[in-house]
């Protein structure tokens, strides 16, 4: 960037979007409101996951509204919504989609003809994604990464916008297949859904035990977020920013076998990680704290938007040591120390 002033500049026509942004994120939370009882962090981090063009895998004990939630969003944002429910016997083509021989009545003539799966949808949700073989799994990455499926020698390009919203159990283990690294890290956040307080789990009661129906009205449609998916790759962030985003991924990663340890990794980063978060978390970090800085409003991000947004980018990008795993520390507990040690 030549100057501040210059970096400044693109967003300036954009002020009137970076206000209808705002207005609209607090639509989207009123309507969501009908049906979901407090989460509010929860929704939060899913719109900017969507506006950021990232996917997000929200974990959770069950009873706690994740499918209700993705279900009642994309009806907000008038979007194509599918839902795959994932089990052990569950086959790539049952979510790609498969080639079956049609006869044309015409001629006589038999050919192939590629009927598409549920993938083919602007929402995703893949429900309880961990149930299910690294095969069917796998199925899921070219559409998350490249948005598009390969099937029969042909390429179909996904719809716009995509995203996959994926949830997954912590508390189930057998019968479950963990989701390799390489997949987690197509995942821009690991949202966890809490339980709700008591007011808020009073409020669940007395609601769902009623004779009362809510729905949600629309607010936005899909080339508005495509167009608030451009404004936030125009948002500009200073390098004082940037270089806290990377200075925050960095600090999770102990020297590499081709490195020497300079010694600027914290001893606790030596003893409790194996492996640190890659360069897609600055990306992710900086793309997330604009996505937040414009959804509050604001045309720049802070230090402060990255912070915000570290749990749910760096939790699932680090993997502890046997000795985090003997001393009870999480991946979660790691990022939280990180947060309190590195400064701008």
């Amino acid at each position: 960037m030549a100057s501040d002033k210059a970096s400044f500049e693109p967003i300036r026509g954009d002020l009137a979007a970076v206000e209808r942004l705002n207005e609209g994120f607090s639509t989207i939370k009123k309507e969501l409101g009908k049906v979901i009882v407090g989460q509010d962090r929860v929704i939060e981090e899913l719109l900017i996951a969507i506006l950021a063009r990232g996917h997000c895998l929200l974990v959770g004990v069950p009873g706690l509204a994740k499918t209700l939630m993705i279900s009642s969003l994309a009806k907000t944002l008038d979007l194509k919504f599918s839902r795959i429910q994932f089990t052990p016997d569950l086959m790539p083509s049952d979510i790609t989609g498969t080639e079956i021989i049609e006869e044309n009545r015409a001629t006589g003539a038999r050919e192939f003809r590629f009927v598409k799966g549920p993938v083919f949808a602007n929402i995703v949700l893949a429900d309880e994604i961990n149930r299910t073989p690294p095969k069917t799994q796998a199925a899921l990455l070219q559409a998350m990464q490249e948005n598009e499926v390969t099937a029969g020698g042909n390429t179909f390009k996904l719809e716009q916008p995509f995203f996959v919203l994926a949830t997954q159990n912590p508390i189930e283990l057998e019968g479950t297949y963990p989701l390799p690294e390489a997949q987690l890290d197509r995942f821009m956040f690991n949202i966890y859904v809490d339980y709700p307080s008591e007011a808020e789990e009073n409020e669940i009661v007395r609601t769902t035990t009623s004779a009362y129906v809510s729905g949600v009205d629309v607010v936005m449609k899909a080339d508005e977020i495509m167009a608030l998916q451009d404004l936030v790759r125009r948002v500009p962030a200073s390098d004082h920013v940037i270089a806290y985003a990377v200075k925050l991924a960095r600090a999770t990663r102990i020297a590499g076998p081709s490195d020497k340890d300079d010694g600027s990794a914290p001893e606790y980063i030596k003893n409790w990680v194996s492996w640190g978060a890659g360069p897609r978390a600055s990306q992710y970090l900086t793309l997330g704290a604009k996505t937040r800085a414009i959804l509050h409003g604001r045309t720049t991000p802070s230090v402060e938007d990255i912070r915000a947004v570290a749990r749910p980018v760096l939790r699932h990008r680090i993997v502890t040591s046997f000795a985090a795993e003997a001393e009870n520390v999480s991946a979660l507990d790691i990022v939280t120390k990180l947060l309190e040690d590195v400064r701008e």
